[in-house]
């Protein structure tokens, strides 16, 4: 028999068996290709609803002092808030807000006319929770309107005087936003490479874990290893089994997702998702690369183990090192380079990424991530065979 006919035939008795495997089909095709896109969706959609309630619901303001502002409270009528007399103390109204039982709240203080008279800063306190993400864009809203009527106050003064109000602007900036709706997007949809490396990798973990500790812990590796096979073809097929079961699962999880994000309002947002068929296929061309060092990766850290479940502990612990560099990237809001290419699961993150953003492909960084990634997954994969060359393989 031929070592492609032999690598074949370990290939297919592994993908068959493990297709029988409930716990192998589960993970592969569960957790990563339904439950992940699903929750992703359902906390989108969520937080986007959030975002678009807050914008278009009066905003409830609760007021300490009211009464010494009538103009101010005129003003912020005006502009769609809905002020609530209240009697808090500055004590009891910073123990409501860190509470959650107000909002945020607005202290008017006692001398608010006197300082205003006088043309003095006039003291306001706006109590917020800065913590609180659910009231972050309400708080802010409330903020940016304080400091319009105060704008409009200063302007007054200066018109009261003979003096343009133009002359406390010497500067004109104008923000012009180059971005994209697709790019705005990004915001949302950044974290979509990490779940789908990771549902990947979720793909081959049992498979990986089941054709190597645990064949030695069900004692067959031995009269598998007797068999008139090379040990290299042996462990070849293996790992091109469980790259097998990887490539499905991304495969069917960016699909997945394709179709998830269709029930996204993110145009509500000023967000679109660049995320049709042609992407799809690209981004799974982009990440196909990391299949190989996967597989290999965990193919050589369960050689090391002598039971599934010591295989489980290491490689939960060990495939949280490729997710690293992705949740750092998306942090700090990193932008493709050259050097940043070969480093593997970042490289496909960023060019992942910059197809979403709409970019056009970048050959060289295209190249230099897909070759990056295959050498590091020959390296492991070729480890791996060395590893099985070994008779303390069986121990």
């Amino acid at each position: 028999m031929s070592s492609l006919a032999a690598i074949g035939v370990v290939f297919r008795k592994e993908v068959i068996e493990n297709l029988r495997d409930r716990r192998v089909i589960f993970s592969a095709f569960f957790f990563g290709v339904l439950l992940a896109p699903a929750i992703f969706a359902l906390t989108t959609t969520m937080a986007s609803k959030r975002v678009v309630q807050d914008q278009d619901k009066p905003l409830q303001l609760p007021v300490v002092g009211a009464h010494h502002a009538p103009n101010l409270l005129r003003f912020l009528r005006e502009n769609g808030v809905e002020p609530q007399d209240e009697t808090y103390s500055t004590t009891a109204a910073i123990a409501a807000v860190r509470d959650g039982k107000r909002d945020f709240i607005l202290i008017v203080s006692p001398r608010y006319e006197e300082k205003l008279n006088a043309g003095e800063p006039a003291p306001l306190d706006l109590i917020v929770d800065t913590s609180n993400n659910n009231t972050a864009a309400s708080s802010a809203r409330a903020q940016r309107l304080l400091d319009a009527y105060g704008r409009q106050l200063a302007a007054l003064r200066l018109l009261v005087r003979g003096i343009s109000p133009v002359v406390i602007d010497p500067v004109d900036v104008r923000a012009v936003d180059v971005a994209t709706p697709a790019g705005r997007s990004l915001l949302i949809l950044g974290m979509m490479t990490y779940f789908c490396l990771m549902s990947m990798l979720m793909g081959g973990f049992y498979l990986a874990i089941d054709t190597t500790a645990g064949e030695r812990e069900r004692g067959s590796l031995e009269p598998l290893l007797s068999l008139p096979v090379r040990r290299e073809e042996l462990i070849l097929g293996k790992i091109l089994a469980t790259a097998a079961y990887m490539a499905m699962s991304l495969l069917l999880t960016l699909s997945a997702f394709s179709v998830a994000l269709r029930f996204v309002p993110l145009e509500a947002l000023g967000m679109s998702a660049n995320f049709g068929p042609g992407v799809v296929l690209a981004i799974f061309a982009a990440m196909l690369a990391f299949v190989p060092l996967g597989a290999g990766l965990m193919t050589v850290v369960a050689s090391f183990t002598r039971s599934n479940r010591e295989a489980q502990t290491w490689l939960s612990v060990v495939l949280l090192i490729p997710m690293a560099p992705i949740m750092i990237a998306v942090i700090n809001s990193t932008r493709p380079s050259a050097a940043l290419m070969a480093v593997p699961s970042l490289s496909q993150h960023l060019l992942a990424t910059g197809l979403m953003r709409g970019d056009p492909i970048n050959v060289m960084h295209f190249a230099i991530s897909v070759g990056t990634t295959l050498a590091a997954g020959l390296a492991f994969i070729w480890l791996a065979m060395r590893l099985y060359r070994r008779e303390s393989i069986l121990g």
